[in-house]
């Protein structure tokens, strides 16, 4: 890596976050149609040709019929209906090989071209080997739908879906961050900032996760009051499930609870951490964090109440690409301020950094 940093390899990296985010639109969108189990083959090398001849429609179709949300809600889907469905679901998938491609080509030839150094080299490659582990989970989430009963992607796979790939947003987030401005700027006055934007990250990942609950259960159909819930500070059948873990999963009163209130707290560490960092004497990149952080959080917790009073899955998809966003906001402000050192002073000497 350059010392001075290498902004094509950083821009190649942004690209494949920008991808990534592309991924959740796609799969959001495809979940928020209904068309998480329509497609029903998985072929990771020859996927990206779509059905040709009417005989390849029929087996795909009659693959689905043999799915229980078919069976339960779908009886009297036409051939027509189903390609519908079935291309966004296609699409979503292709676009998944096509980020395959645009990851290992480049890195080959900038390898090759000793512009990726062996170590980073290997840590994109885990990264990488962390998209193909995603992808095969995402399979396996997609053949519950053959299981009887199965309605929708149950949350115990959904959540955990969601919550890898921001993982795996964050870690090339960063990563194209340090290869583009590899030395990090002294800001000491933002030292006491870190743990707080650190904190930040954390809780806006799990509040996500919560919300990828919300989505899986269809909670956003219940309880359309805000900041009650149908008058209750803790709504009716709040631990209704048993055993009681199962309503942490399962239950639409408990996960749109959990993900309120956890919400509602993020919403306010992260604006209070906006707060402290434009009243420091930061470098404009990272003050621009800060104001760009305010503006999505405050956005986001917007979404999330008229989401919740309006009971649209619709705009909470829009409320989960907004999150992605804030979260990408936080990590770009928390980098900016890697190189914060506390520095201490003592009658008028340094006598610490």
């Amino acid at each position: 890596m350059k010392a001075a940093g290498d902004k094509l390899v950083s821009s190649w990296l942004l690209v494949l976050c920008g991808m990534i985010f592309g991924m959740v639109a796609g799969g959001g969108h495809a979940r928020t149609i209904g068309a998480g189990y329509i497609l029903q083959v998985w072929q990771p090398v020859t996927g990206f040709i779509p059905p040709h001849g009417q005989g390849e429609w029929n087996r795909l179709f009659g693959l689905y019929k043999q799915t229980a949300q078919f069976q339960a809600t779908h009886t009297s889907m036409t051939l027509e209906q189903f390609k519908a469905l079935f291309w966004p679901m296609f699409l979503d998938r292709v676009w998944g090989r096509v980020m395959a491609l645009v990851f290992l080509v480049p890195l080959a030839v900038f390898w090759v071209r000793k512009r990726v150094s062996s170590r980073l080299a290997v840590w994109l490659l885990a990264l990488f080997g962390a998209g193909g582990l995603q992808a095969v989970f995402g399979w396996l989430m997609v053949r519950t739908g053959m299981e009887p009963g199965v309605l929708t992607p149950p949350a115990v796979w959904l959540a955990p879906h969601f919550f890898s790939a921001m993982v795996i947003f964050a870690a090339m987030l960063w990563t194209a961050l340090s290869v583009r401005t590899p030395r990090p700027v002294q800001a000491p006055e933002g030292a006491y900032l870190r743990p707080w934007l650190d904190g930040c990250i954390g809780m806006i990942v799990a509040t996500m996760t919560l919300g990828a609950l919300v989505a899986a259960d269809n909670a956003v159909t219940v309880f359309h009051t805000f900041p009650m819930m149908d008058g209750h500070w803790v709504p009716d059948g709040f631990l209704s499930l048993q055993p009681g873990w199962v309503n942490f999963l399962n239950n639409q009163a408990t996960v749109q609870f959990d993900h309120r209130w956890v919400a509602t707290a993020t919403a306010t560490v992260v604006l209070g951490t906006c707060v402290a960092g434009l009243r420091a004497t930061l470098a404009p990149a990272a003050r621009d964090g800060f104001l760009l952080m305010a503006g999505l959080v405050s956005l986001q917790f917007l979404l999330g109440i008229v989401t919740v009073v309006a009971g649209s899955a619709a705009l909470g998809f829009v409320h989960e690409l907004n999150a992605v966003l804030l979260l990408a906001a936080v990590i770009f402000t928390r980098h900016c301020l890697r190189g914060g050192n506390r520095v201490e002073v003592y009658k008028g000497r340094i006598i610490s950094t």
